[in-house]
């Protein structure tokens, strides 16, 4: 009896151990970057699948997020300071102070996480980003201030239905963080560039990608 007992309990301890091991070694060999191997199927933005890492699983959606997120600051943050710059009506000042104040916070949490997690952000905006500055680089008065206004509201409107998408789906804890924040800066920024007044809702529509 006391044999078997032995065994036993030598079996038991055994296999906590193993389980133990098996729990410690993925999250020390991930440190602050992503394991290379790939559990999951392709993803539209870079084709590397699922990664595990510390934080939780990273998809391919994940990556796309984080970059974007990164992608929208690199353009609302000059155009925030444009609007400070050439803002005429407080209302728009104070809604480049904004864009200001938020993304220079998100930048900084998205260089964080992108370093974290391996992710490689852009550095410039997109053309498209850039054809948008472009257009209020080009206007004067009144004609700056409704585009300004048009363009924002519009890119921060395709933008808040992908953060929900995120927060909600996410596995990955950094990211849904990430989100999180995302989600409070985006929502204050439709409410400043609203309070402008000169939103056109009637012309708001699916046309604008803001991160593409």
């Amino acid at each position: 009896m006391a044999t078997r007992y032995t065994i036993g309990s030598g079996l038991v301890i055994t296999a906590l151990a193993l389980t133990l091991i098996a729990l410690l070694i993925p999250v020390d060999s991930f440190g602050s970057r992503p394991a290379a191997a790939v559990t999951g199927p392709a993803g539209d933005d870079d084709g590397g699948g699922t990664l595990s890492t510390a934080f939780g699983p990273l998809t391919a959606a994940d990556r796309d997020f984080v970059r974007k997120v990164r992608l929208a600051g690199l353009w609302e943050l000059p155009a925030g300071r444009q609007a400070q710059q050439r803002g005429s009506r407080p209302a728009i000042k104070t809604a480049g102070q904004h864009l200001i104040d938020g993304h220079t916070e998100l930048d900084r949490q998205v260089i964080q996480v992108g370093q974290a997690l391996g992710v490689d952000l852009p550095n410039q905006p997109s053309a498209q980003q850039q054809d948008w500055l472009g257009q209020m680089n080009r206007a004067r008065g009144e004609e700056y201030e409704r585009l300004f206004v048009q363009l924002l509201r519009k890119a921060h409107g395709k933008v808040f239905a992908l953060v929900a998408q995120i927060r909600a789906q996410t596995k990955n804890s950094m990211v849904r963080a990430l989100a999180t924040s995302a989600n409070t800066t985006v929502l204050d920024h439709i409410t400043v560039l609203e309070d402008t007044g000169l939103v056109d809702f009637d012309v708001l529509s699916d046309n604008v990608q803001p991160t593409k």
